[in-house]
């Protein structure tokens, strides 16, 4: 490129914050260390999720598979067409998706029976709490290595209230300077002046003040607290911070949210000239996944997949809401023709869903912003708004299969 993406004086901090981390290699291993089975259930029962654990290891045994739908109904796939993988998001912590885990089980016989997503999404805010009292790891335990999903996407709101201590140390650490607004107890929060609402940096938008460095903070430290590896809703200049600063930490991703997506093919190319500017050696990026805008179409979806293989960049996913909450976009929003679409093209496509396409309670972009003991308060009516959710991705991957296009769900449906 004609102008490189970052300076050196950027790079510099950026090195400086993850070398204070202990280095590419540290972090690397310690998030493969920290994804263990044996490792999370050990720290799960100190935290006291042990029994949580325990029951969601008798109820994902009764879970229904993929293989008794495709024996009674004489599945047969065409290799023409794409992949179709499933994804579902609202999952808030440990107790909505255990909640949810109940529905599925309780269902398994029925015409509600669900498979497990494949992925999954989570916006639940990463506060001190949530990342150190096992809420989060117990999530993951339950998703990845219970429930076997494929991937756990953690949301990281630049904008929530942090110990000021903890800028403090940033600032000596990097060299850079974050304007910052006193949030009382000995915590402080960055100011979003571009944002006046409580929605802060959900739009992905805030990108002043070096504040990719507390992004890239934030998603370590839990990363290395947790084994979480996948994250979500970074800025503009975020995703060129982690473009660069995961080019050597092959297990640390993120994902491009609807809300930074790209509803025409100018804005992938974008992306893809990011991602090309710190490609890692075998050619994959940290980015893993690119939701394509609720504005595009089948044509824009197939046509960004086409530049995406000619690009040469491996291993990066495009998916595509069927259904999202009713306050987020249209009305009636229904993506699912174009899914087909797609799908018949030959194209792969992850479907995801931030709704079931009706107007549940808590079935609201407000349930995802709940604060913590509202979150708790609510988790049956969440857990259930999830099932719902999972229900509509199963009975969508089910007509996907009788058409002949290949689904892929977690592998506790297998």
């Amino acid at each position: 490129m004609k102008y490189h993406l970052l300076s050196n004086s950027e790079m510099k901090a950026i090195d400086a914050l993850k070398e204070y981390f202990g280095g590419a290699k540290k972090i690397r291993e310690t998030i493969e260390n920290m994804r263990k089975y044996e490792i999370r259930k050990r720290i799960l029962q100190e935290k006291g999720f042990g029994e949580m654990i325990e029951d969601a290891e008798r109820l994902v045994k009764k879970f229904p598979k993929v293989e008794d739908f495709e024996k009674k109904n004489n599945i047969t796939y065409n290799d023409k067409f794409g992949v179709a993988t499933a994804q579902v998001s609202g999952w808030q912590g440990a107790k909505v998706t255990h909640h949810a885990m109940k529905r599925i089980a309780e269902n398994a016989s029925t015409d509600g029976q669900c498979f497990v997503p494949s992925e999954f999404i989570s916006v639940v805010a990463l506060t001190d709490n949530y990342i150190y009292n096992g809420d989060l790891m117990a999530t993951l335990m339950m998703v990845e290595n219970i429930m076997k999903g494929s991937k756990f996407c953690s949301t990281n709101l630049i904008g929530i209230p942090q110990p000021e201590s903890r800028f403090l140390e940033l600032e000596k650490v990097t060299g850079s300077t974050f304007e910052r607004a006193d949030a009382g107890n000995g915590f402080s929060n960055l100011i979003l002046k571009n944002q006046g609402t409580f929605f802060g940096n959900f739009g992905g938008i805030e990108c002043a003040n070096d504040n990719h460095l507390v992004y890239l903070d934030g998603i370590t430290r839990t990363a290395l607290a947790t084994g979480a590896d996948f994250f979500l809703n970074p800025s503009w200049s975020t995703i060129i911070a982690i473009c660069y600063y995961g080019r050597d930490i092959p297990n640390l991703h993120i994902k491009i949210s609807m809300l930074l997506s790209t509803q025409n093919t100018m804005q992938f190319r974008m992306l893809l000239n990011i991602m090309n500017e710190y490609l890692r050696e075998d050619g994959t990026s940290p980015l893993y996944e690119i939701n394509i805008g609720n504005g595009a179409d089948a044509k824009t979806f197939i046509q960004c997949a086409k530049e995406l293989e000619q690009s040469g960049i491996k291993g990066v996913s495009l998916a595509a809401h069927i259904y999202i909450n009713p306050d987020l976009g249209m009305a009636g929003f229904n993506w699912t023709d174009n899914a087909f679409k797609v799908l018949e093209s030959g194209t792969n496509m992850t479907f995801k869903y931030e709704s079931d396409g009706t107007a549940r309670e808590m079935d609201t972009m407000e349930a995802y912003f709940l604060p913590e003991d509202e979150r708790e308060a609510n988790a049956e009516k969440i857990g259930d708004v999830i099932y719902y959710k999972t229900l509509r991705a199963t009975k969508d991957g089910k007509e996907f299969m009788k058409k002949g296009i290949k689904a892929i769900f977690g592998g506790a449906s297998y």
